[in-house]
Formats: C-alpha cells, structure tokens, sequence
C-alpha cells in the first residue's frame, strides 16, 4: 500500500495545487459568494464520504421543526436526473438520491431538494417555497459559492481528517489547515463510552486548526424496520447470524454495535451509494440459504434500503427476513447542551442582524 501511495504523490499534489488555487480565488473575491436573506447552515466534511452527515442534518431537523419552515438542500449524490429537482412523496433514489429520499419520507413538512449548483437551488427553493426561513445545506463545505452563516465540520472518530491525505493519495477533498474555515467541528461516530482520554487526544490534535469549538457525538441505533410489507416483526432474542448488506463508506461503528446482536455478523459491503444489482442479491441470498438453521436475519442501512426499493430488486429480497437499522445522533455529556445553545445562538444573531 506505501508503495502505491508513492506513486500517487504527484497527483495529490496536483489535485492540492487545483484546490489551492480554487480557493485563493474564493478568498480574494474572483470568484464570488452569495448571501442570502435567511439563515442557512452548512454541515460537511473534508473527506469524501463517511462522517455522517445526514444523521447530523436530520438532528438539526428535529431541533428546529416547528420553529422554522426548513428546507435541505443537497447534491443528490449518484442520482440519475440534472438540475434542480424537489422531492415527492413518490419520488425514487435514482430520482433525487438515497439520502434526500430518506429525509423527505421521514419529514414530510421538510423542503427537501437536491441541485448540483447550491445557489440556484436555493433561489429556487425560496422563489417556489417563499414561506422557508431556514436552509440546511448537505454535505457543502466545498461549495463557496454559497456562503454559510455557521459552517459545521464533520470528521469520523474511525478515520479524523488529521490522519488522512489529499485525494487520490488519502481521501480527503482539501487541505487540513481549510478546516479554519469552520464554525465548530463535531467528531462523530465516537464510541458510546467516550473517555476524558479520547476527548483530550481529538482536543489535542485539533489544537492546531484554530478550532474554538468541538464536539462529540455517536450514533444512537434503534430498533430495526421491516423492509417489505410481508416481513414479520424483528425477532425479540439476538438471532445467532446477521446478514450485512450496505453500501456506505464506513461501516465499522455498525459492524461493531451488531457484533454485540449476534454470534456471527457476515458482511456484503460495497462502496458508498453503491447501486445494488441483482447479482448482488443472488450472491446475499445463497449465502442466506446455505447458512444452516433458521435463527437469521439481514440487516441493512436505512439509506441503503431507498435503493432497495427499486421493484427490480425488491423481488430478489422476498422470503428473507430483512430489516434496516435506523440512526439518530446522540451528543456526549455536556456537548450536547452547547451544541444546541450555538445552534440557536445563531439564529437569534442572525434575526437580529436583519
């Protein structure tokens, strides 16, 4: 693996240059940031996939609802369609993407659009949905052309931005020391016991990122969903093998909260909004039928599951219990107090200004 790395130095450094370069022009003013009337927050990362966003965006979601009339804007990543596109109570994951699709159905009174271009969706977004106050913005860090009133940074416990390299060396979009660009970083995905060690080594690392708040949180597992309607309820005693069929970019917090749910996990992993095929349910499902005994079960992701959807692969799913596993965000001890008190510090600041 060193060895490849070598290799790809180069290219890294190039893609670093084109990054650089992209961003002197945002900080000098060449190329322009908009502003907008109402508040808007952005959540995102330095790497490419697997800090959790979504989760993130959809505790934002529960915390103000009811306050503000919110609207998510995404890119709608690997969806199949262009352009601005709101979705609907029948839309599908190849329509606007498996995470946009997860948020409209669990919130029915969100705003929830995709568009590649984040300015224009949102002008879009307020000319058509006039009475939104509010805009969360998924998964657009890199996106300057939008300028944020708070920018949250997300980084994984499994796999911190200060560890890792510039694409296509590491995975990481941009330089670390961008990370001054942010508000507040959260460390996500940290274990459920959390120890004042840990807490003072992310601190420690941190340090150097000028980065005044941090904080903690972990994903809160709860009871799994049946994924088909024929699918009975989820068995009450730990089963004695779980199936894992996901398409996400870290698995190891999942991996290791259902290790503590079986005596043997088997893991089907692909990569990250993977598009799953009928190959790759035949292959689940004989693994499935060869295991002996009865006591089994598949799980999934709850993003996984909007692109199992698809009727087309739904079919190869019947007579298997399968169930998703859906998340929310839990912060740690006191962190979650602050977090909050910033969350809404925010918006009155911002009220005030206008």
């Amino acid at each position: 693996m060193n060895w490849l790395r070598v290799l790809l130095l180069p290219f890294a450094l190039l893609y670093g240059i084109g990054v650089w370069l992209r961003n002197l022009l945002f900080d000098l003013g060449v190329l322009p940031s908009e502003s907008f009337d109402i508040p808007v927050i952005c959540i995102g990362n330095l790497s490419a996939g697997g800090a959790g966003k979504t989760p993130h965006v959809e505790y934002l979601v529960r915390m103000l609802q009811g306050r503000y009339a919110i609207a998510v804007l995404s890119r709608g990543y690997k969806r199949k369609t262009k352009g601005y596109r709101l979705a609907q109570a029948n839309s599908t994951a190849k329509e606007v993407g498996d995470e946009p699709l997860q948020m409209s159905r669990k919130f029915p009174d969100v705003r929830v659009a995709v568009d590649g271009n984040r300015r224009r969706g949102i002008r879009r977004l307020l000319r058509d949905h006039p009475e939104v106050n509010l805009v969360i913005l998924d998964d657009a860090f890199q996106h300057r052309y939008v300028r944020a009133g708070l920018n949250l940074l997300l980084t994984g416990y499994y796999n911190p931005f200060f560890n890792n390299f510039l694409l296509p060396v590491g995975n990481l979009r941009e330089a670390k020391f961008r990370a001054n660009r942010a508000d507040a970083v959260i460390v996500t995905k940290t274990p459920k016991v959390f120890s004042p060690l840990d807490r003072r080594y992310f601190l420690q690392k941190l340090k150097p990122y000028q980065l005044k708040k941090v904080y903690f949180s972990r994903l809160a597992y709860q009871p799994w969903e049946p994924l088909l309607p024929d699918v009975p309820p989820p068995p009450q005693d730990k089963p004695n093998n779980i199936f894992l069929l996901t398409g996400i970019a870290r698995t190891e917090a999942l991996e290791e909260h259902l290790k503590t749910r079986c005596k043997n996990l088997f893991v089907h992993k692909y990569r990250d909004h993977h598009q799953f095929t009928p190959a790759n349910l035949r292959k689940l499902q004989a693994h499935y039928h060869k295991t002996i005994g009865n006591d089994k079960v598949v799980i999934t992701t709850e993003k996984d599951a909007m692109r199992l959807y698809d009727p087309l692969l739904s079919e190869y799913l019947k007579g298997m219990p399968i169930y998703y596993l859906p998340v929310t965000v839990s912060f740690h001890k006191q962190d979650k107090q602050t977090f909050d008190r910033l969350i809404f510090r925010f918006l009155a600041s911002y009220a005030t200004q206008q």
